[in-house]
């Protein structure tokens, strides 16, 4: 009875969101799933179980028990859970109960205290704003 329940849930909701707002229903990989592959989608993927395998997606969520070792090219990523790999994503959120082993590259970030990161967090495109205006040390050694 119970996944009778989820399977009308999901072709509900579904059917929904194609007539009133359009967004995409996210494709969820459960906690008890492991998967072993390249996922790529236009759409939401939201991660509770195991990827081995890299990811190509609009908006990615890995939750709090979800794992994912390979590479992650979004817009977004919100991480909870753990991803070992690298990312290349646009808006990067990492939880405090997230852990990144790897490098991120992205133009916005916000990582909350507590996080664990062992690895590079680079900015894309524009030059970084403490390295700008910065006076020329070894011109300023030379005239003392």
């Amino acid at each position: 009875m119970k996944k009778l329940k989820r399977l009308l849930y999901i072709k509900l909701a579904r059917r929904l969101s194609r007539s009133t707002t359009g967004a995409p229903v996210p494709s969820i990989i459960s906690e008890n799933a492991r998967l072993k592959g390249d996922i790529i989608s236009d759409g939401i993927i939201h991660v509770d179980g195991h990827v081995e395998g890299d990811i190509s997606c609009d908006e990615l969520i890995i939750g709090i028990k979800g794992s994912v070792l390979g590479a992650v090219n979004a817009n977004s990523l919100h991480l909870y859970g753990s991803l070992n790999g690298r990312a290349a994503v646009d808006n990067l959120f990492i939880a405090k109960s997230a852990k990144l082993i790897g490098d991120a590259s992205h133009n916005t970030i916000a990582i909350e205290p507590g996080a664990y990161i062992d690895g590079h967090c680079l900015r894309q495109g524009a030059p970084i704003p403490a390295e700008q205006g910065k006076p020329d040390l070894l011109l300023t050694d030379k005239s003392k």
